[in-house]
Formats: structure tokens, C-alpha cells, sequence
């Protein structure tokens, strides 16, 4: 499904949630105290402007007595996106976000990615994956990348662990290749990033990936991944806690400059292992 229709689609959903609901006579407030959000979100629902997660669609369904109409529609368009199930919100909400801020400590992250790289880790999980599938899923993963090219991009500040610079992922050409085209992004100004050395040792949430994105009109939303799942978490509790946790990781981080130096350096180690082999 292209992205248009795609969207299309996501505006039904909201069109058919909003007449149901109006249906039943009940207010979208009234709505999202029964399924556990704000009516604010409903009514972004209901303009097709953040997409519901699988748990709320099946509460609405509860609420407006619907028959599972809304979790088939959500299992149908989630299925038809190019992502897998549990990233498609998160996916959803970069395009919303007004600040990205993310820390990834073995792999460098979605949006920074280039084709090779990305290629190398999805075969690196799926070694056995047909070549029509690995395309399907690259696509997904370089259509993410565009974002930082767009006039309309968010703030994008990232901390990458040394140890991502490091692993040869797909070999030494194609890291080498990989940390120059990040080296670029950061010359064109598209992000603020920073390197946590191997020097700082020991620090918050130690191996775990997480992203936090603000927005114009919402709550802001962390999104935090583990071994084939992901969440989305906007607990304002939980996001203080996560925004803590990225505000130590940033401040032991070596500065803008330096990180950039030292992945300058690091390409050329990945291409002197090439010329000596």
C-alpha cells in the first residue's frame, strides 16, 4: 500500500471512530477515560494524526461495543506498512516529532543508516530471508533516513556508544562507508551527535536502546526496544525518569568536535583493515 493511500486509510479510521462515537453519544473525552487516554489523543485519532496502539483499538471496540472492527482495521493496516508490527507507532511518530533524541549502544541507529549497513543487519538476523522480503525491508529503513533531509526535519541529537563504531558490520568497506556518511550529516548540520567512550565506563541503562521524541501538540513519548518487541511509553514519570537517564549518557559523551574526530578516525581504521588484508 502506498503512502497515500495508506493514509487515506488511517483518516477512515478516524472518520468511522468519530461517528461511532457520536453515534453512542458520548464525548471524546468521555472516550478516552474508558480506553486510558486522553481525549486529546482521541481526537488526534479521529484526524488521522497518531495512530492508536493494538491494546487502545481493542478498547475502543470494548467501549463503542463494535464488534472488533477497529482491531481489524488496525491489523490490517499495520500489516500493510512497511515495518515491523512493533516499530510501525514509533516509525508513525518520528514524521510528528518536533526532537529526537537518541542513544544507541551496539548498532547505529534506523535513521542514521546507510543501505549496506542496514542490508547487513537484516541478513545478519534473517540469513536465510529471500531477496524480494531484505528489499522490502530496506526500503522501509532508507525511506526512514529521508527525514533528516526534509526542510521540516526535527531537532535530531545522538549519542552513540564507541562500541558501534567499532563492529566491523558488514565489513570493514561497508562500516567505513557508514561512519563517513554520518561524518557528512553532521558537516551539513543535520543532527548534533556525540560519542559515549569506552573510557567513561559504567553508565545508565547500560546495552539498552532508547529514543525519546517531543511534539508541537502531545505528550512527549519514549520508545524503548528489546529482542523482537518494542513500546511506546508516555507516562510522564517514566519520560522524566528515561530524559534523566539520556541527560547523564549526553553529559559523560565526548563533545560534538571530538565525537566527530573520533569518527573520522574510526572510518580510517575500518579502511586500513582493508588495505592490509
Amino acid at each position: 500500500m502506498a503512502n497515500g493511500s495508506r493514509h487515506a486509510a488511517w483518516e477512515f479510521f478516524g472518520a468511522e471512530l468519530k461517528r461511532r462515537r457520536e453515534n453512542a453519544g458520548i464525548t471524546q473525552a468521555e472516550l478516552g477515560s474508558r480506553v486510558f487516554v486522553s481525549g486529546g489523543y482521541i481526537g488526534q485519532f479521529e484526524q488521522a494524526i497518531r495512530k492508536p496502539q493494538l491494546d487502545v483499538a481493542q478498547r475502543i471496540d470494548e467501549a463503542l461495543q463494535t464488534d472488533g472492527i477497529f482491531e481489524r482495521l488496525w491489523r490490517k493496516l499495520i500489516k500493510e506498512q512497511p515495518y515491523t508490527e512493533y516499530f510501525a507507532h514509533a516509525a508513525e511518530l518520528e514524521r510528528l516529532a518536533t526532537e529526537i533524541c537518541e542513544f544507541a549502544p551496539m548498532v547505529i541507529p534506523g535513521l542514521l543508516q546507510t543501505r549496506t549497513y542496514a542490508r547487513a543487519i537484516f541478513l545478519a538476523n534473517q540469513p536465510l530471508a529471500a531477496d524480494e522480503y531484505v528489499e522490502e525491508l530496506l526500503k522501509g529503513r532508507m525511506d526512514r533516513t529521508r527525514l533528516l533531509a526534509d526542510a521540516t526535519r526535527p531537532v535530531y541529537w545522538a549519542v552513540l556508544h564507541e562500541a558501534v563504531l567499532r563492529v566491523p558490520v558488514g565489513g570493514p568497506m561497508v562500516m567505513a562507508h557508514q561512519l563517513d556518511h554520518i561524518a557528512q550529516l553532521v558537516r551539513e548540520r543535520k543532527l548534533v551527535l556525540q560519542v559515549l567512550p569506552f573510557a567513561a565506563g559504567a553508565h545508565p541503562d547500560m546495552g539498552k536502546m532508547m529514543k525519546l521524541m517531543e511534539f508541537e501538540d502531545a505528550p512527549p513519548t519514549v520508545y524503548a526496544e528489546a529482542v523482537f518487541s518494542g513500546r511506546l511509553l508516555d507516562e510522564t514519570a517514566v519520560v522524566k525518569r528515561v530524559r534523566a537517564s539520556y541527560d547523564l549518557i549526553r553529559a559523560a559523551a565526548l563533545s560534538p568536535e571530538a565525537s566527530l574526530a573520533l569518527i573520522e578516525s574510526a572510518a580510517e581504521d575500518h579502511r586500513r583493515c582493508v588495505s592490509t588484508t
